[in-house]
């Protein structure tokens, strides 16, 4: 439908004005005919590269199972103070090329227990989910799937704890906190 509407006003209305202001020009040779001629066509063509622009900034990341694999650790940009730096500090999981997760409690560069299990992708949708396959007993945080929230150029997940209730986590190297 928006296509037809776009079409029909480039055939009906800008064709058939940027004809008459080129024949314009063209017969009387005043430049004012030519310059509206070329605003027009630049603001349009402007406003379709702005369009294009917005369409890819808006899209989100499509994920496939291999951009899962790698490190993550708890994401403090959604929430700041000693609580999030105390998960920080004790929480981390990393998930490796052969389908395995780790997930590490920690005491910030000491790992302290492991707890194991694998991964698999669901493609119900047009980005890769992921589905989580813990050892039992499971850490609390892992007890469930994770939900994927993407942007254009990144992703993070979170875990529904019992406990904490969403955990939040980025891929990323643990860096020891700046206090």
């Amino acid at each position: 439908m928006a296509l037809f509407f776009w079409g029909t006003i480039f055939f009906f209305i800008l064709f058939p004005l940027s004809g008459l202001l080129f024949f314009g020009w063209l017969f009387t040779t005043k430049k004012i005919f030519l310059k509206i001629l070329i605003g027009i066509w630049v603001v349009i063509l402007g406003l379709i590269c702005l369009l294009i622009a917005l369409a890819w900034l808006s899209n989100k990341t499509v994920l496939e199972k291999e951009d899962y694999y790698g490190q993550y650790v708890i994401n403090r940009d959604y929430f700041c103070g000693p609580q999030t730096d105390w998960q920080y500090n004790n929480f981390r999981f990393e998930i490796k090329n052969n389908d395995s997760i780790y997930f590490y409690i920690t005491d910030r560069e000491k790992i302290l227990k492991t707890f194991k299990g694998t991964i698999t992708t669901t493609q119900f949708y047009s980005s890769e989910r992921l589905i989580i396959n813990m050892e039992q007993p499971a850490h609390h945080i892992m007890t469930s799937n994770p939900t994927t929230y993407r942007s254009a150029w990144s992703f993070y997940l979170v875990f529904c704890s019992p406990k904490f209730n969403n955990v939040y986590f980025k891929k990323g190297q643990w860096k020891p906190l700046n206090k």
